[in-house]
């Protein structure tokens, strides 16, 4: 059985404004990339953290059948809210620590609905670092945000 990656990343152009996501998926048998797809989309009025979590949502999502997938992002937004801090949010319902509602709650907790079908790893990488893979997800977020700028 292959192992499946998913490297996510969302862009934005002013923050709100144009933005856009990218997801670079592929399937490897060890060392060798056996199957491999792009995803990019985007929006006109968006925030960068809604993009990032956007890339995340669509790699789940995409998947046809339930999978054991490794989700990598650069962004810690997404991968502490969803292995850290989203089970206080439910417990709280769908409020922060200071009590106000949590910013971006429909976009957490379709994320949290797309993660019960698979069984999902979260890495955190830093960005532009020299990640080829990560740098492709920044090209295909870029490309996503390409329609929405004025």
């Amino acid at each position: 059985m292959p192992d499946l990656y998913a490297y996510t990343d969302g862009a934005c152009s002013g923050n709100p404004g144009p933005g856009g996501w990218g997801v670079l998926l592929f399937a490897k048998e060890g060392d060798k990339v056996i199957k491999e797809r792009e995803l990019k989309g985007g929006s006109e009025h968006t925030t960068n953290n809604q993009m990032e979590l956007m890339a995340a949502i669509t790699a789940l999502e995409t998947l046809g059948k339930p999978s054991a997938i490794t989700v990598v992002t650069d962004s810690s937004y997404v991968k502490d809210g969803i292995t850290s801090w989203i089970f206080g949010w439910k417990k709280n319902g769908w409020k922060n620590a200071s009590k106000k509602p949590v910013k971006n709650a429909d976009l957490w907790k379709r994320l949290d609905e797309a993660t019960k079908r698979h069984q999902v790893t979260w890495e955190w990488i830093k960005g532009h670092a020299g990640h080829a893979e990560n740098e492709r997800a920044d090209e295909l977020a870029r490309a996503g945000m390409e329609p929405f700028k004025p």
